[in-house]
């Protein structure tokens, strides 16, 4: 591809979330989020590949699957009013049936389309899918990074927001209250990703996205976390408690040796 096609795919990004704009002003910062976290994974996505020589092609490649990657949050929220695909559609299906029915990769090569639509196919599964294609699943790994990256930004800022500014959609329907599930906790020290299945409470989600942390596949996306601190902007969140305390202490310990073992 080219980089004429990235800006017509732009273009066309951005008159694609137009058509969705809302006039009452608490949904519309619904759609807004996503199209705000749309262009701060294109951005990450860039970062985390810089230390991965991407050729040329393969940036544009890059930027063009991040652009794309959440395009199915529209018309979800568009019908469903929520951003769970658990109570709603696999918005990474939706955004690459989207993309192929309105035929909008089809300027670029064939191969590059299969890279991207698979990559967004998959980029929200709970863990890294199994695929023999080694361009693939590297593009995969890197939109998973990019995304979590971004996810944690959205979350800590809803976290630390006031009421009167928080998207709803951000929510996910969990109680805000003090407790937490501490089954989570021992999962998270034997560095193990939770599943949003059998979740509680809205700390027990905080807690869930620490556990992302054994997801990440590149040592720019540590080196990007711990810039950020965003362990510790969670864990400010959290309950005080000596098992939580504990338990961020671990995963602080498990970055720090990845980026001591680079």
């Amino acid at each position: 591809m080219t980089g004429s096609d990235l800006q017509f795919f732009k273009g066309w990004f951005s008159e694609f979330c137009k058509s969705f704009h809302l006039d009452n002003e608490k949904e519309q910062r619904n759609i807004t989020l996503k199209e705000e976290h749309t262009l701060h994974v294109c951005e990450n996505i860039l970062a985390v590949g810089r230390n991965e020589s991407l050729s040329i092609n393969e940036k544009l490649l890059a930027e063009t699957l991040a652009l794309f990657h959440d395009i199915g949050r529209f018309p979800q929220y568009a019908q469903y009013r929520t951003y769970k695909d658990s109570i709603s559609v696999n918005h990474g299906l939706l955004g690459a049936n989207t993309l192929q029915e309105k035929k909008v990769l089809d300027r670029i090569p064939r191969r590059e389309q299969d890279i991207i639509i698979d990559a967004i196919k998959f980029h929200n599964a709970f863990t890294v899918a199994d695929i023999a294609d080694k361009d693939k699943l590297r593009f995969l790994k890197l939109i998973r990074d990019a995304d979590k990256l971004d996810i944690w930004r959205v979350f800590i800022e809803f976290y630390e927001s006031p009421d009167e500014e928080k998207p709803e959609a951000v929510g996910l329907g969990l109680p805000d209250i003090p407790s937490y599930s501490e089954n989570i906790l021992p999962l998270i020290n034997s560095r193990q990703i939770i599943s949003f299945a059998g979740l509680k409470t809205f700390n027990d989600f905080k807690l869930l996205q620490l556990s992302w942390i054994f997801d990440l596949n590149f040592m720019t996306s540590f080196m990007l976390l711990t810039e950020r601190d965003y362990i510790n902007r969670i864990a400010a969140t959290l309950p005080q408690t000596h098992e939580i305390l504990d338990t961020v202490a671990r995963v602080s310990a498990y970055v720090r040796e990845k980026l001591d073992n680079a």
